[in-house]
């Protein structure tokens, strides 16, 4: 198995690089995390996981080991292969992953497109334990803060009814900042609708 390769960066696209390590080029598929983390280095080490398949061995490189251990309990999930884990590492980031889980948060899951509903469950039953277990050993267990329960509630209202995620954000970000946490979730959402 590699667990990481340490070379120059020689090619960086979104969703792969080549890295030279000394004189051997490899490729590997990266989440858009791991690209906006390397792009502008020249040395790089990648840490990696190694997927075989019956018709391919592909190399999965993410830049920091936390991405690589969310990678490996996403593919553990039945119905959840290594693009899919990426697709999904790329949309959210480690911590909106972790905390959309942890939350039970299918709509958040659901935004990722290629992740259905029975899938998003599945993803939250079979992690959302190791995950609680892992933040416990950590000591970083996830507070829930109301304000982001608020605001992560209405912007699932936002984008089930039909807004770009960037437009949502900004907007819920807007009425938030002006009113508060003293906001009805209900008014928040009409707010960042006439916003919008």
């Amino acid at each position: 198995m590699i667990a990481f390769l340490d070379g120059k960066l020689v090619h960086c696209e979104p969703t792969f690089v080549h890295v030279d390590v000394n004189g051997v080029g490899y490729q590997l598929q990266i989440s858009l995390q791991t690209y906006a983390a390397i792009k502008n280095q020249e040395r790089v080490r990648i840490h990696t996981h190694l997927a075989i398949r019956e018709d391919a061995h592909i190399l999965y490189g993410f830049s920091s080991l936390p991405e690589k251990r969310l990678f490996q309990l996403l593919i553990s999930v039945n119905g959840v292969g290594p693009n899919t884990a990426i697709l999904m590492l790329s949309y959210l980031t480690i911590q909106e992953l972790k905390t959309a889980i942890l939350r039970e948060d299918v709509m958040t899951l659901q935004a990722v497109k290629g992740i259905g509903g029975k899938t998003a469950q599945r993803v939250i039953i079979e992690l959302k334990d190791k995950l609680k277990k892992e933040s416990l050993e950590d000591g970083a267990a996830i507070s829930i803060d109301p304000r982001n329960t608020l605001r992560n509630e209405a912007l699932s209202a936002l984008l089930t009814l039909g807004l770009p995620k960037a437009a949502a954000e900004k907007s819920v970000d807007a009425v938030l900042k002006k009113s508060g946490i003293t906001i009805t979730l209900e008014d928040l959402v009409k707010q960042a609708l006439k916003n919008a």
